[in-house]
């Protein structure tokens, strides 16, 4: 059922006051979150925005406890080297964020002597922040009037309005509608706030409407959908590639890794040598990293990543401790796989020649 404008206007607009009385009794407790009448930290917020996009709070966790333990400070992280950033971030994926997150960093130190600027326009030209962590950061660190719009706001406010154009087109809408809602006093605390009511309460499939602060004002509650929000343009269907590892292992337990380029694709992690990516059928093409015996395993290694799904078929080669590496090659025992940035595509394939 699709109400008239009159019937959705009598419930009344959605008042922010609400929802932060809502914030200040249930409010999440998370590692880079302040405690109540603190401010954030800029580094805090900046790191677990970096590491929280695409990626679930449950598995950023422990990772954002190491990095801070490991670098506590922005310019700590600015003087690491990136192959160990990249190693740190291993298994968390999205490698692009690790290495933004590295010259965002440099940035900071180089631009403004280790401090975050308190402004959304300096934040947005710094690398690897976009709009959404700019907004971020201005609003949680330093409590300026901005709204950013995760997929938690983009949900919340898609089902209050029943903002029918579908994503990606209806982001516009809902941003908008998401800075009117902001107001002046705790913008920061009403960013968390609607991420913590999309998190716990406005959920996905099953939202809890009963025990939402704005039950009264939602729209899509009122016509007996919300779940049918935010509306999603249909999926095309992901294309496939395919290619070859050449799993080259010592007889005392060494493997030969290489590094990847650093533009591109897992640009500067570790990996087991292969033959290009590619669409249609693939031979091994003279990729071999050397001259050995090689077999083929059975099975294959499947990966999804954001744009394609890739199927590793993985050949085996068993060489003497006295082989050389190629260039541009090393030999890496099993017990230091932990210092090499291993994504889990390479991990996969580690794992399908019994390696790991």
């Amino acid at each position: 059922m699709i109400l008239s404008g009159a019937a959705r206007g009598k419930a009344g607009a959605p008042a922010p006051s609400a929802l932060l009385a809502w914030y200040d009794r249930h409010r999440r407790r998370l590692p880079w979150r302040a405690e109540p009448g603190r401010r954030a930290d800029p580094y805090h917020v900046f790191l677990s925005e970096i590491m929280l996009q695409q990626t679930t709070v449950k598995a950023v966790g422990p990772y954002f406890s190491a990095f801070l333990a490991r670098w506590p400070t922005i310019a700590a992280l600015a003087a690491a080297p990136l192959e160990e950033v990249l190693s740190a971030w291993a298994g968390l994926g999205y490698y692009a964020r690790a290495r933004n997150l590295h010259a965002c960093a440099k940035a900071v130190v180089a631009r403004h002597g280790g401090r975050f600027p308190a402004d959304e326009a300096a934040l947005l030209d710094l690398p690897g922040i976009g709009p959404y962590t700019a907004a971020a950061i201005a609003a949680i660190a330093f409590d300026l009037h901005a709204s950013p719009v995760d997929g938690n706001i983009e949900r919340v406010v898609s089902r209050l309005y029943a903002i029918g154009t579908p994503l990606p087109k209806g982001k516009v809408e809902i941003k908008a509608r998401a800075a009117a809602l902001t107001p002046v006093k705790r913008p920061g605390d009403f960013a968390q706030a609607m991420m913590d009511l999309g998190a716990t309460i406005c959920t996905p499939r099953s939202p809890a409407c009963s025990l939402c602060p704005w039950m009264d004002p939602c729209i899509a509650r009122a016509e007996g959908d919300p779940a049918r929000y935010p509306v999603k343009a249909p999926k095309g269907e992901k294309p496939s590639r395919a290619g070859i590892a050449f799993l080259a292992v010592r007889t005392d337990g060494a493997v030969l890794l290489r590094t990847r380029p650093e533009k591109g694709l897992l640009g500067g992690m570790t990996e087991v040598p292969s033959t290009p990516w590619a669409t249609g059928a693939v031979s091994s093409g003279g990729h071999e990293p050397l001259k050995a015996t090689w077999r083929a395993l059975p099975g294959s290694v499947v990966h999804v990543f954001t744009h394609f799904a890739l199927e590793l078929a993985v050949w085996r080669a068993d060489l003497p401790p006295s082989a050389p590496a190629p260039a541009g090659h090393r030999w890496v025992l099993p017990r230091d796989f932990e210092r090499e940035a291993l994504p889990s595509v390479m991990r996969k394939v580690l794992a399908h020649g019994r390696v790991i």
